[in-house]
């Protein structure tokens, strides 16, 4: 999610204490870790909903087009503690998702427009688009799914100027990006623009 890389570096930029090298090492070195962990729970959590939804409906030749439609499958698959843990599942989703993207949202919007207002009516800014979409009918599924592609589409803008920043040692000073990391995030990019571009053939030659 291209937002969250601005959030996270909001958040890491607040919790420095001090700026000498040792210290910007071990900051570095815990940042890490924490990403480490924060992303390996998100795919962890990702990858559980894709086998079960691959393993459940994909199985039984079940349409499904609507969240609703596959909290009402699961109860006569795999019994009625299955429909309300995907319930349980979908709401702290929405909570957490709901919550980097108010707060990445009220980031962007101090830092780059510079709006000096409450970070109260920032964060209900931000959540208005989604709120109007969903006053308007729109499926959430397909917002979800548009959303995602969205995102996808953004993410290289988030990504590049990451790295031009980080290879430059009059920026980053010591903590300047090794060559192996640049090449690897070079690849890294080229293969998002790449998949995204398909993704745009396949969409209009279909």
């Amino acid at each position: 999610m291209p937002h969250v890389i601005y959030l996270h570096s909001d958040l890491v930029k607040s919790r420095r204490t001090s700026n000498n090298l040792a210290a910007n090492q071990k900051h570095f070195r815990l940042e890490r870790l924490d990403i480490i962990i924060a992303m390996n729970i998100a795919f962890l959590v990702n990858a559980a909903m894709v086998i079960v939804s691959a393993s459940v409906f994909y199985s039984e030749g079940l349409p499904i087009d609507t969240i609703e439609e596959a909290h009402r499958s699961l109860t006569p698959l795999l019994g009625s503690l299955s429909s309300g843990a995907f319930g349980l599942a979908l709401l702290a989703s929405g909570l957490s998702s709901s919550a980097v993207g108010a707060m990445a949202g009220e980031c962007m919007m101090k830092g780059f427009i510079g709006l000096d207002i409450s970070p109260n009516v920032r964060r209900i800014i931000t959540v208005i688009p989604a709120l109007v979409l969903l006053a308007l009918g729109f499926n959430p599924m397909t917002i979800l799914i548009m959303s995602q592609v969205v995102l996808s589409f953004a993410l290289p803008s988030a990504v590049i100027p990451l790295l031009l920043i980080t290879k430059r040692q009059d920026i980053m000073g010591e903590m300047v990006n090794r060559r192996v990391t640049n090449w690897i995030g070079v690849i890294v990019v080229s293969i998002i623009i790449t998949l995204n571009a398909v993704l745009l053939y396949m969409t209009f030659n279909t």
